[in-house]
């Protein structure tokens, strides 16, 4: 049996075919992203299977880069504003949120729901999308269909139809893991295609008996085994992933140069004398009082001119 860490992506194959899929499981990175805001139950699974696909789909492409799956609402009404996941070619993911829950009927609201889909239908009118970040190159965004609010469905639904390549994502979160699987068919030729006339929908029978709790308890060669112990499966070495923040004091300064020495002063003022900016996503802080502002403007302390 392959020992797994606690945060991984494992890829597989069915030998003789032009299957391919991966298993994703993230404990103490999906953690770590829920524990940065107070998070109502169901925005918590909702981050989790986006983390989750986002590991997911990233690998399937062969890029350099990062990929990211975000909601936005267009709805002034909606509950959640918001929501962003990535992941990168290193393994390296992050996520965060925005969802309004002031006022008690808002907070109401929020502690009668406790799945990923119902907080997915709090978007409202809004849009689900991808963008593809290549270290080199262009970068690539792409609206996916909300065919329902399962967000697994969504994503499935928009790789057969942007790709052409016949997917299936299951995904499924409990308190403490968030995990998923991904099964493609790739294009076949003629010879494929008589060799096992009724590969795919053999699988994907199969495939639909995963139960939740065996996506987020089992490790990816026991589930791979449950589903598939008819097939020829192969597993390659498995890829870690691990929670990662971009943030860093340069660009804090960045942000601050971008308001000009004045504004800048104002909102130190403002803020008694020490403006604080933290990272939505790991929660680290950077501190700016007036020394720092007028340092990052090269302004003369004695003479108060840059």
């Amino acid at each position: 049996m392959t020992t797994y860490t606690e945060n991984y992506r494992q890829r597989f194959f069915i030998d003789g075919s032009v299957v391919r899929g991966d298993v994703v499981r993230l404990t103490d990175a999906y953690q770590t992203v829920i524990a940065q805001k107070a998070y109502p139950a169901a925005i918590k699974a909702l981050l989790g299977e986006m983390l989750v696909s986002a590991s997911l789909l990233i690998g399937t492409l062969k890029i350099d880069g990062k990929l990211s799956i975000q909601l936005q609402s267009s709805d002034d009404t909606a509950k959640l504003n918001w929501a962003m996941a990535e992941c990168d070619h290193t393994g390296a993911v992050r996520a965060l949120a925005g969802f309004n829950a002031d006022g008690d009927d808002n907070q109401a609201l929020w502690a009668s729901l406790s799945t990923s889909n119902q907080a997915f239908a709090e978007l409202g009118a809004g849009v689900l999308f991808i963008s593809i970040h290549p270290d080199k190159g262009e970068a690539y965004q792409g609206i996916v269909e909300r065919v329902s609010d399962n967000l697994g469905e969504c994503l499935a639904h928009y790789q057969k139809q942007s790709a052409q390549i016949p997917t299936i994502i299951k995904l499924a979160t409990n308190d403490e893991t968030a995990g998923g699987v991904l099964v493609q068919l790739l294009p076949q030729s003629d010879a494929d295609k008589e060799n096992d006339p009724d590969l795919w929908d053999r699988l994907t029978v199969l495939t639909n008996t995963l139960k939740a709790d065996e996506i987020t308890d089992l490790p990816a060669d026991e589930i791979l085994y449950r589903l598939y112990h008819e097939e020829e499966v192969v597993l390659p070495e498995s890829v870690p992933l691990h929670f990662a923040c971009t943030c860093s004091a340069e660009k804090s300064q960045g942000a601050i140069m971008q308001l000009g020495l004045e504004d800048a002063k104002q909102l130190v003022a403002a803020h008694g004398g020490a403006l604080v900016m933290d990272c939505g996503f790991c929660g680290k802080e950077y501190h700016f009082d007036d020394q720092a502002v007028d340092a990052l403007f090269g302004v003369d302390v004695q003479t108060g001119q840059a």
